[in-house]
């Protein structure tokens, strides 16, 4: 195995170990809800269930009960299984009527960018088909922040001051749920969501009278779809809201569109790296450019990969560009993906001779016989103008929160959950969306909607085309690694667009250079802007790239001489992985200390 030039003599934290579980997570209630469930002889998906509903209430500024979420689970023993929370897109949304609105881009806030919720519906499918609790027990923490209060979070705050006019002067539901006599609370303050416990226990009681565990989990699911949730939600979208666009819309979500909607069960995609299998959701998300980008570095010899060399970086980053200018020529919901072709070791090795000794600043996706001309250079997939590179906005992108702009338009972040029991089970989940500043807060249900719609197009015959019924292509992206048969690792990050990119140097370092699970995540990262957004406003820097200031001087100046438009983060800025484990019995857990809020605990 080759010696990577920062060896694993350095952690912010040790990686936990124990016999009994972990849980990691994107902050430390949910990671200790999630344990506590194991504690009490729950398993890993009774637990995942409780930690992401603790952190629909203390990270409501990265996900919420109106989003949606994409998982890997592993049962110990059976097949894993992608479980599939995004939600499509309503019946009343398409291209053609949005362009009748005026509307060139999808917004990026407000109702019209909603999909429907999906992340309550899959939770329920997990807890009802893999977990053995109560959904009365595993909501109990949940309800408990809710009611109760939570201190507040400061990347919570921060975000509620970055959009504290919007709330004041337009969505005045949000400025009466957030803001403390008109301005953001403090830090540490207590905050409460008591319109969210009131609908939990809605849900909860709805199942009251079935007759099995299954039954009264199926029942909160129609619960959910019906006059509990769904109703009251189309009602209050009726009233038009000022979104991204300028202007204000008035919602095309409605109560058939909840009903049409459940969760389902998929199988992973997957490919091979270094001895191990990769899996990861399939085409309608952005996980397949992950595997392409490990199919195109296979091909380099380990020393060629170190993350903390300029040469190392510079091929890693070179390889997600070619993946991701295929994702956006190529992936989408209800059309023929050629996936085998593009995770092909033939197509791997063409990618891989486009890597030379010079950042590209192009978009370059690849030839698949049969499916045309992709090329993205004046395609409509690109959207806006490639944009500047500017120091300041790139700085709060990569402070690990949200991107706001005036009018509540983000960029988004996330937050995440994984968890390992002692019988080996697993579970990386990345759920997002129906963030507090997505759209108004619905006062009668407790949240607001997503805006996962702002990742699909108003042009036509585009693979991410808005069509009614058909999910847009996600971010979200949680990985599972298998070796000889077992799943051994499941980990994931928020971030957008950077997901696979922080996941990947983590992967590289774990799998190649030997770290372990907490050295792979406090080593130095980056990422590149040199792709086109899935966020609006939909732009792209060329040859961008982002660097955490340790890789130090040198390795930064080295990529400036490749061409790399480079700008430096803060030390400690770029990724927010969490990570379980299970071997021979031993159970693992680490979690990002960057922003001092993420946390692994376990026994």
């Amino acid at each position: 195995m080759a010696p990577f030039t920062q060896p694993d003599a350095f952690t912010t934290r040790p990686t936990l170990a124990g016999t009994f579980g972990m849980a990691a997570s994107t902050h430390w209630l949910a990671s200790q809800s999630a344990q506590a469930v194991l504690e009490r002889g729950g398993n890993a998906f009774d637990a995942a269930v409780a930690g992401a509903f603790v952190l629909h209430v203390v990270e409501p500024h990265l996900n919420g009960p109106g989003g949606d979420l994409v998982a890997i689970v592993a049962p110990s023993g059976e097949e894993p299984q992608v479980l599939m929370g995004q939600g499509p897109a309503p019946a009343g949304a398409s291209a053609a009527a949005y362009r009748e609105l005026g509307l060139g881009l999808v917004p990026g806030s407000g109702f019209l960018a909603a999909a429907v919720p999906g992340a309550v519906d899959a939770w329920l499918l997990l807890l009802r088909d893999r977990g053995t609790w109560e959904l009365a027990d595993v909501w109990e923490y949940a309800i408990g922040y809710a009611r109760d209060g939570h201190p507040v979070a400061p990347g919570v705050v921060k975000t509620i001051g970055a959009v504290a006019e919007l709330f004041r002067t337009e969505w005045p539901t949000s400025a009466e749920q957030w803001l403390a006599d008109g301005v953001a609370p403090a830090p540490g303050s207590i905050v409460r969501n008591g319109a969210w416990a009131h609908t939990l226990e809605l849900l909860i009681d709805a199942g009251r009278d079935a007759g099995t565990r299954e039954e009264r989990i199926d029942s909160a699911r129609a619960a959910w779809a019906g006059a509990a949730v769904a109703e009251k939600v189309e009602e209050f979208v009726a009233g038009p809201a000022l979104d991204s666009s300028g202007e204000r819309h008035a919602g095309v979500i409605a109560a058939a569109d909840f009903a049409g909607f459940r969760a389902t069960w998929e199988e992973p995609i997957s490919a091979p790296f270094r001895g191990r299998t990769v899996l990861k959701a399939g085409a309608w998300s952005q996980g397949p450019a992950f595997l392409q980008a490990l199919a195109i570095l296979d091909g380099f010899g380990d020393d060629e990969l170190d993350p903390s060399t300029a040469a190392g970086i510079h091929r890693i980053v070179e390889a997600q560009k070619l993946a991701f200018a295929d994702r956006d020529a190529y992936y989408g919901d209800g059309v023929d993906v050629p996936i085998d072709h593009l995770l092909s070791a033939e197509y791997a090795a063409e990618r891989r001779a486009l890597i030379d000794s010079a950042a590209s600043t192009e978009l370059r996706p690849g030839s698949v016989p049969g499916y045309g001309d992709r090329s993205l250079g004046d395609h409509p997939v690109v959207g806006s103008a490639p944009v500047e590179a500017t120091e300041a906005p790139v700085a709060a992108a990569a402070s690990g929160e949200p991107t706001l702009g005036v009018r509540g338009e983000a960029r988004g972040d996330t937050c995440h959950i994984d968890v390992v029991d002692r019988w080996g089970n697993l579970v990386a989940a990345t759920p997002s969306g129906g963030w507090l500043q997505s759209s108004p807060y619905i006062p009668s249900v407790g949240f607001a909607l997503g805006t996962r719609l702002q990742m699909t197009r108003l042009e036509l015959g585009l693979p991410t085309t808005l069509t009614p019924g058909l999910r847009p292509r996600t971010t979200l992206t949680p990985t599972v690694l298998v070796q000889e048969g077992r799943p051994y690792a499941a980990f994931g990050s928020p971030g957008g667009d950077q997901q696979e990119q922080w996941q990947l140097p983590f992967l590289i370092r774990l799998v190649v250079g030997g770290y372990s699970l907490q050295a792979a995540i406090d080593a130095p990262s980056f990422h590149t802007t040199s792709l086109v957004s899935s966020f609006w406003p939909r732009d792209w820097e060329p040859a961008g790239l982002v660097v955490e200031d340790r890789l130090g001087d040198e390795v930064i100046e080295e990529l400036r001489r490749l061409g790399h438009r480079i700008d430096v983060a803060g030390p400690w800025s770029l990724g927010r992985l969490s990570a379980v484990s299970w071997s021979d019995g031993i159970v693992r857990a680490a979690a990002n200390p960057r922003g001092m809020q993420g946390y692994a605990v376990g026994r």
